[in-house]
């Protein structure tokens, strides 16, 4: 048998904080820790983007940063000054090798990389099972999504963000370096909710993605030639090479993942519900989520206590509901909110950090109709 205080299964955003923060903490200077993964983590598999004040604990790790975007609507669009925010990206790679890094410094943890097939809770520990071996262990950490049991139910809806993107270099300098795309709706949809995103590194370098809020993924073409037109409807490029390309899905949803939650095996990360359920962002929610579970063991509560819902998750339940009826009501949402607000504010709202006054100014600053149709729909559902 192989036995350790903790397992944390996945090295990806959620796995790497969390092993990194215990191994930080003199709390759990004696205990160990075993973090497992099917890969290297060598690629530079996907990029991460949040918003802050100031400098914050990944500053070391910024492959760019932004002070102004830009929004694209149908109807509206503005160039906005962001101040005290700054937007900022973080590459996969960077992030791997530096908390790899850091956990291979930590004489209590161990990084194997081997494929988890399932976990099973035993009276007093927890067993988790890979293609090599058995691991046993009081508590267990799970990064892995169950979309099985997501897709089965029917109670909350469930969307994905996904995207694809390609990094690429121009012939011509298009784009300004200090100015981020955050939305752009301007190009037209399929009756679904899509927009492109820019994050420009130099004059004749960026990421440009196209993003969709819906239930159903494209074939890569699909995505290509979005990128495509929007590029040769905005941009006088010249050749294009892409460099590299990135793609990937995050559930939107609110479904309830900590109904699996137990007092020996805790989902994290988006199997936690840590991703924010109307945008996707998941990275700066993940460091504040990995903060506060590292105090909840330190202080020996349950784990079933850990997960606790916030009256944002309301917010996004409303969305969801629109954008499962009416997909292409999307761009119409968010153009309307950022035509009536201040870009500061609604990130602050997006950040799940203003209280309920700046709350109802946001509401406010939505379309009525939809969300009041929506609030009176889920009432009579839920009762």
């Amino acid at each position: 048998m192989i036995t350790y205080d903790y397992i944390i299964i996945g090295a990806g955003a959620s796995g790497l904080m969390l092993a990194d923060a215990m191994g930080n903490d003199v709390y759990f200077k004696d205990r160990s820790i075993l973090l497992l993964d099917k890969e290297t983590k060598k690629d530079n598999d996907r990029t991460w983007c949040y918003w802050e004040q100031g400098s914050g604990p990944f500053d070391t790790l910024i492959f760019k940063k932004w002070s102004q975007f830009y929004f694209g609507g149908q109807h509206y669009s503005a160039n906005f000054e962001i101040k005290p925010y700054t937007y900022k990206m973080v590459r996969g790679i960077d992030f791997y090798d530096h908390y790899l890094g850091r956990i291979a410094g930590h004489g209590n943890i161990d990084f194997v990389q081997e494929q988890v097939l399932h976990i099973d809770e035993r009276k007093d520990e927890a067993a988790v099972t890979t293609g090599k071996q058995k691991y046993y262990a009081k508590q267990v950490f799970n990064s892995i999504v169950d979309y099985t049991a997501l897709g089965s139910q029917r109670r909350y809806p469930v969307l994905q963000q996904h995207f694809l993107g390609w990094f690429i270099k121009t012939e011509k300098a298009v784009f300004d370096v200090d100015q981020a795309t955050f939305m752009d709706f301007s190009m037209p949809t399929k009756g679904d909710t899509r927009f492109m995103y820019v994050l420009p590194f130099s004059p004749t370098e960026a990421l440009v993605e196209c993003t969709l809020f819906s239930e159903t993924l494209l074939g890569d073409s699909g995505y290509e030639t979005t990128i495509t037109d929007y590029l040769n409807a905005r941009f006088d490029t010249g050749e294009i090479r892409i460099q590299e390309k990135e793609k990937g899905r995050i559930p939107m949803t609110c479904y309830n993942f900590a109904m699996y939650n137990t007092d020996k095996v805790l989902g994290i990360g988006v199997a936690g519900g840590w991703a924010k359920p109307s945008t996707g962002y998941t990275f700066y929610g993940t460091y504040r989520k990995t903060d506060e579970l590292v105090n909840h063991l330190k202080q020996g509560k349950p784990l079933s206590a850990f997960a606790k819902k916030k009256r944002f998750w309301y917010y996004d339940l409303l969305l969801l509901d629109i954008l499962k009826r009416k997909n292409h009501k999307g761009g119409y949402i968010f153009e309307s909110m950022f035509q009536k607000r201040r870009p500061q504010l609604i990130l602050k709202f997006l950040d799940e950090q203003t209280n309920l006054w700046e709350d109802l100014l946001i509401i406010s600053g939505c379309p009525k109709k939809e969300f009041i149709s929506a609030f009176f729909r889920r009432l009579l559902r839920i009762r």
